[in-house]
Protein backbone atom coordinates (compact mmCIF):
# COMPACT_ATOMS: atom_id res chain seq x y z
CA UNK A 1 0.00 0.00 0.00
CA UNK A 2 1.21 3.26 -1.11
CA UNK A 3 1.91 5.55 1.89
CA UNK A 4 0.59 9.28 1.19
CA UNK A 5 2.77 12.32 2.27
CA UNK A 6 2.28 15.96 2.00
CA UNK A 7 5.04 18.47 2.62
CA UNK A 8 3.92 22.14 3.79
CA UNK A 9 6.15 25.26 3.45
CA UNK A 10 4.67 29.17 3.02
CA UNK A 11 5.64 29.56 -0.69
CA UNK A 12 5.88 26.17 -1.76
CA UNK A 13 9.35 27.16 -3.66
CA UNK A 14 11.99 26.30 -1.99
CA UNK A 15 11.90 23.98 1.23
CA UNK A 16 8.97 22.05 0.43
CA UNK A 17 9.71 21.19 -3.29
CA UNK A 18 13.06 20.19 -2.36
CA UNK A 19 11.36 17.83 0.14
CA UNK A 20 8.95 16.77 -2.05
CA UNK A 21 11.75 15.58 -4.83
CA UNK A 22 14.05 13.81 -2.28
CA UNK A 23 11.36 12.11 -0.49
CA UNK A 24 10.28 10.87 -4.11
CA UNK A 25 13.47 9.48 -5.03
CA UNK A 26 14.75 8.25 -1.42
CA UNK A 27 10.73 6.43 -0.50
CA UNK A 28 10.41 5.38 -3.85
CA UNK A 29 7.21 3.70 -5.33
CA UNK A 30 6.62 3.02 -1.77
CA UNK A 31 5.41 6.50 -1.20
CA UNK A 32 3.24 9.12 -3.00
CA UNK A 33 4.54 12.72 -2.28
CA UNK A 34 2.89 16.06 -2.94
CA UNK A 35 3.73 19.33 -1.54
CA UNK A 36 1.75 22.91 -1.44
CA UNK A 37 2.25 26.19 0.25
CA UNK A 38 0.02 28.44 2.43
CA UNK A 39 0.70 31.24 0.03
CA UNK A 40 2.44 30.04 -3.12
CA UNK A 41 4.91 32.29 -4.79
CA UNK A 42 3.96 30.54 -7.72
CA UNK A 43 7.69 29.66 -8.76
CA UNK A 44 10.30 27.12 -7.99
CA UNK A 45 13.41 28.94 -6.76
CA UNK A 46 15.84 28.71 -9.44
CA UNK A 47 18.82 28.11 -6.60
CA UNK A 48 16.48 24.97 -5.35
CA UNK A 49 16.94 23.35 -9.17
CA UNK A 50 20.20 23.63 -9.03
CA UNK A 51 20.71 22.33 -5.27
CA UNK A 52 19.19 19.56 -6.64
CA UNK A 53 20.37 18.92 -10.10
CA UNK A 54 23.83 18.74 -7.79
CA UNK A 55 22.97 15.38 -6.74
CA UNK A 56 21.28 14.38 -9.32
CA UNK A 57 17.55 14.88 -8.75
CA UNK A 58 15.62 16.74 -11.67
CA UNK A 59 12.63 19.23 -9.89
CA UNK A 60 12.53 21.61 -12.91
CA UNK A 61 9.34 20.58 -13.97
CA UNK A 62 7.63 21.01 -10.56
CA UNK A 63 5.09 24.26 -9.84
CA UNK A 64 4.65 25.53 -6.89
CA UNK A 65 1.35 24.99 -5.71
CA UNK A 66 -1.59 25.82 -3.03
CA UNK A 67 -2.56 23.68 -0.02
CA UNK A 68 -6.28 24.63 -0.97
CA UNK A 69 -5.65 22.14 -4.10
CA UNK A 70 -5.30 19.04 -1.83
CA UNK A 71 -7.40 19.79 1.40
CA UNK A 72 -9.95 17.25 1.72
CA UNK A 73 -7.53 14.57 0.20
CA UNK A 74 -6.51 11.47 2.69
CA UNK A 75 -2.82 11.35 3.55
CA UNK A 76 -1.08 8.78 5.84
CA UNK A 77 1.67 11.94 6.89
CA UNK A 78 1.82 15.70 6.44
CA UNK A 79 5.21 17.42 7.27
CA UNK A 80 5.93 20.72 7.75
CA UNK A 81 9.37 22.75 6.95
CA UNK A 82 8.19 26.33 8.33
CA UNK A 83 6.87 27.46 10.93
CA UNK A 84 4.20 29.85 9.59
CA UNK A 85 2.76 26.67 7.45
CA UNK A 86 2.71 24.52 11.14
CA UNK A 87 0.43 27.21 12.39
CA UNK A 88 -1.73 27.13 9.11
CA UNK A 89 -1.89 23.83 8.14
CA UNK A 90 -5.37 22.98 7.93
CA UNK A 91 -7.12 19.42 8.92
CA UNK A 92 -6.94 16.42 6.91
CA UNK A 93 -9.24 13.57 6.89
CA UNK A 94 -8.01 10.51 8.60
CA UNK A 95 -6.07 11.75 11.36
CA UNK A 96 -2.55 11.61 9.20
CA UNK A 97 0.63 11.78 11.30
CA UNK A 98 1.51 15.52 11.96
CA UNK A 99 5.45 16.43 11.70
CA UNK A 100 6.62 19.65 11.75
CA UNK A 101 10.83 20.51 11.33
CA UNK A 102 11.70 24.30 11.65
CA UNK A 103 13.54 24.50 8.84
CA UNK A 104 15.51 28.03 7.95
CA UNK A 105 14.62 29.24 4.86
CA UNK A 106 18.27 29.46 2.30
CA UNK A 107 16.09 32.07 0.31
CA UNK A 108 17.29 34.60 3.03
CA UNK A 109 20.67 33.82 2.12
CA UNK A 110 23.10 36.44 1.06
CA UNK A 111 26.13 36.93 -0.56
CA UNK A 112 28.11 35.81 -4.32
CA UNK A 113 25.73 33.16 -6.42
CA UNK A 114 28.04 30.17 -4.83
CA UNK A 115 27.36 31.23 -1.36
CA UNK A 116 23.52 31.30 -1.87
CA UNK A 117 24.15 27.97 -3.88
CA UNK A 118 26.01 26.43 -0.44
CA UNK A 119 23.18 27.83 1.58
CA UNK A 120 20.40 25.83 -0.48
CA UNK A 121 22.65 22.60 -0.60
CA UNK A 122 22.67 22.63 3.06
CA UNK A 123 19.38 22.64 3.85
CA UNK A 124 19.01 20.55 1.36
CA UNK A 125 21.44 17.76 3.08
CA UNK A 126 19.03 18.98 6.41
CA UNK A 127 16.36 17.88 4.42
CA UNK A 128 17.61 14.13 2.85
CA UNK A 129 19.06 13.65 6.54
CA UNK A 130 16.10 14.26 8.33
CA UNK A 131 13.98 12.33 5.41
CA UNK A 132 16.13 9.27 6.13
CA UNK A 133 15.61 9.19 9.63
CA UNK A 134 11.65 9.34 8.62
CA UNK A 135 11.93 6.57 6.24
CA UNK A 136 14.14 4.23 9.01
CA UNK A 137 11.29 4.86 11.82
CA UNK A 138 8.49 3.70 9.07
CA UNK A 139 10.86 0.84 8.21
CA UNK A 140 11.31 -0.36 12.08
CA UNK A 141 7.72 0.73 12.77
CA UNK A 142 6.49 -1.69 10.13
CA UNK A 143 8.60 -4.85 11.36
CA UNK A 144 6.87 -5.05 14.74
Amino acid sequence: MTHRVLILCTGNCVRSQMAEGLLRKLGGSGYEVHSAGSKPNGWVSPLAIEAMAKIGIDISAHRSKSVSEFEGQRYDTVITVCDSAAELCPVFPGAPQRIHWSIWDPGEATGSHEEKLAAFCRVRDDLASRLRQFLSSRAKSQNF
